[in-house]
Parts: C-alpha cells; structure tokens; sequence
C-alpha cells in the first residue's frame, strides 16, 4: 500500500491546472488532498480516500494552486530607476530615454559598479518575496551586464540566489539587451562581441538566450544573427517582441521556433497564425503595459489562432517595477481583456510551457511537488475569482517546492 511522506489534507478547492483531474481548464476538485512522495506528487483525489501520511498538513479553508511559474523577469539588478518616473509621467517616451542613455543604460552603470555580494542580497530578496506569493519557479534573464564577464557574472548570481532561496530558476542570456555606452557608435562591434565572447562564456550558466528586437535596441538582422549563433550553441530561444513597434520579431520568433515571443504589444494580428503554427508561447506582460501605458496585445488575435499565452511580472527596476504575479494576472484582466481561467492557466501551465516544461504549474500524478495554499481575503469565498479580483496583498499560507517549504507554516488553522 502507497505511503506517503506528506499529505495536504482537506483542501477546500484544488486547482490542478490538469483538464483530466477536473474536467474544467482549471482540473478544479473540492474536499481534494494532495500526497508526496520525495520531490514527486504521489496521489490526488477525495481526502476521504487519501492514503497514510508520516506528515499531515490540513488545508480545511485554504485554495491550493500549482506553484506559480513567473517566466519572464530581470531579477539581476543594482541601482534604482526612480528618477525617471517624473519623465515619464510629462510625456516623455520610454524608447527615447533609452536613447537618451537612460532606462537600460542606467541600470548596466549600477549593475556593472556593485559588488557580487550587492547582487546577490536583491536578487535573494526578490526570490524570497516571490516565495511568498506562491511561486516556485522564476526565469531571470542577464542583460544588464553587456560585456562577457558581467553577463556572466549576472547569471551566475541568478542561479546561486535560486539555490539558497530554493525556487526552480531558469537563467537567459540577454547579452543583446542593448548598445552599451562604450561601442554605441559600433553596433556590429557589438554584435560581434555577444556571438563571438559572451555566449561562448555564458553557456554553462544559461539556459536560453534571447533578443530585444526593437527601437533603440538590436534590428530584426541583428538579432537573428544573434538567436541563431545560440541555436547552433544549444541554447533554446526566447524573443522580446513587438514592444515598442512592429518589427517582424514574433514572425522571426516563428520561424525559429522560439519557446516564447515576449510583449507582443505592436504584434500585427496576422502574425499571430504564425506563433500557433511554431508553438511558441505569448508571455503577456501587463505589469509593463501599465508603467508604459502601452497597448494591450491583440488578445483576441491570439486566442482566435489559439496561441498559448503566459502571464509574467517582468520584474525590473524602471519599466515594470513589480514581482507580484498574482497582481499581473489581475491586470492581464483588467487592461488585456483575459479571462479568469486564462490568467490562471497564463501563471501556471502556459508560462511552464514557455520555459520548456510541460511539467511545471500543473498538479499530476509523478509531477514535481510544487503547491501554494490561500487563504481567502476576509469576507471572500475559497475560490479563484476572489483571488484574481483583487489587486493587493496577495500572500501564500504555505510554499512547497518540490515537496520543501520555501515560504509559510504547515500548522495553518482557519480563524
């Protein structure tokens, strides 16, 4: 007979994000308990029919999720942004501040002037905080490093804070983040240099690469130079796409078959087809919309083509200055148009699916043991729809990574 090491025990409403648990996109099951074995999830079903436990964590009142997945972030940063929040809100253009040498460029001088141990603290601090939300797996991308030595130093911090904080991280290289100072007046230099020096040394630290194909960044030839360089590498492809103004970079992303096309804001609708013909993910990124009161991505487009989307914070210090995963759900509703269910599945399956794993942000039999208790605001119902509504605080009762709390108690008990 099955004998679990953990058993979550009673949980009022399960979200499996497995069609085939519930019926529903969502695999929703009521009274529903979860066992583990080791890492693994071990056992779904009725708590009436849960199998022994040596521990017994009782959810009566608490939602359970998936772990969340946050699959597009910059975790890696020094330096602050705030000085041109005033800019901004008089009208001046993102795109031409990073021209300007701002945006990017300011936060590459900071990066590049802290020491490992200054890095080390934010990006810790930013995963533990994300813990807290219930999420257990984050991307980090480099970028604000722009020579071979700092992109590799940014990613090699990403990975050790993902060690001692103990969520899943995925690191990307984004050495083609943009021009830095000292060859802007240089571009194939540059170009050169992310080809032929830094994605030689990131390699054993990376995980993908990606490009930011855009206005005062890298063109649509510069940058499939670049993703195709790391293709041959063996790395896989991720694009910012479409954000600023309309390139073809999601049709180059398509081409090459990306995991994922990032932003999408200008994306031209046709071009949707063309993703869901590649399979690459959209990864929805409201939380920059807001800060750039930019448009919405033509949701709509993408859903008719049935373009898998995602939904991230991409965390950074000026242009989505936010880790809170649940609050870019909200506002995937709220500004984008999606629905409940398609922000769920959008922080979970979808966003694993960007990463390349289909396995992550879904509850299976023989999947990693990766789950996060709600508590349901004062006066809400135990449910979903109460937890994309609102736009504050929201927090995990308990954080499980592969069977390991990272955030919370296992002794909750409803008041």
């Amino acid at each position: 007979m099955l004998k679990l090491d953990t058993l979550i025990s009673n949980v009022d409403r399960l979200l499996t994000l497995d069609p085939i648990q519930g019926g529903s996109d969502l695999g929703v099951l009521e009274d529903a308990a979860v066992g583990i074995v080791g890492e693994k999830v071990a056992w779904i079903g009725p708590t009436a029919q849960a199998p022994g436990a040596a521990t017994i964590i009782e959810a009566r009142g608490l939602l359970a999720t998936p772990g969340l997945v946050d699959c597009h972030t910059h975790a890696v940063w020094a330096g602050s942004r705030a000085s041109e929040w005033r800019r901004r809100l008089s009208g001046v253009p993102y795109a031409e501040i990073l021209e300007q040498g701002g945006g990017i460029l300011s936060t590459v001088a900071a990066t590049r002037a802290a020491s490992d141990e200054e890095l080390l603290a934010g990006c810790v601090a930013r995963l533990r905080a994300a813990a807290s939300r219930g999420i257990t797996t984050v991307e980090i991308k480099s970028g604000y490093g722009l020579d071979p030595a700092q992109e590799r130093r940014c990613l090699r911090i990403a990975r050790r804070a993902g060690e001692i904080v103990g969520v899943r991280v995925f690191t990307t290289f984004l050495g083609a983040h943009t021009i830095p100072p000292e060859l802007r007046h240089d571009r194939e230099a540059y170009v050169q240099q992310v080809i032929q020096e830094q994605l030689p040394a990131v390699l054993d630290v990376a995980d993908f690469a990606d490009v930011f194909i855009d206005r005062g960044a890298f063109t649509l030839d510069e940058g499939e130079r670049i993703l195709r360089a790391a293709q041959e590498a063996g790395l896989g492809v991720r694009v910012h796409a479409e954000q600023l103004s309309a390139t073809g970079a999601a049709s180059l992303a398509a081409r090459l078959g990306a995991l994922s096309a990032d932003h999408l804001e200008r994306l031209p609708p046709h071009a949707a087809s063309e993703l869901a013909r590649a399979g690459t993910v959209a990864v929805l990124l409201p939380g920059a919309c807001l800060y750039l009161n930019d448009p919405s991505p033509p949701v709509q487009a993408l859903r008719d083509a049935e373009v898998p989307m995602a939904v991230a914070t991409d965390l950074n210090p000026g242009s989505s200055p936010t880790g809170d995963l649940w609050a870019c759900a909200t506002l995937a509703c709220v500004l984008m148009g999606l629905t409940i269910e398609e922000a769920l599945v959008g922080i979970t399956r979808n966003a694993g699916r960007a990463l390349g794993r289909s396995d992550l942000g879904i509850l299976r039999v023989g999947g990693p043991a990766d789950l996060a208790l709600y508590a349901p605001p004062p006066g809400d119902p135990v449910h979903e729809d109460a937890l994309v509504q609102r736009l504050e605080g929201h927090r995990a009762t308990l954080t499980l990574c592969e069977g390991r709390v990272l955030y919370g108690a296992t002794d909750y008990s409803p008041t």
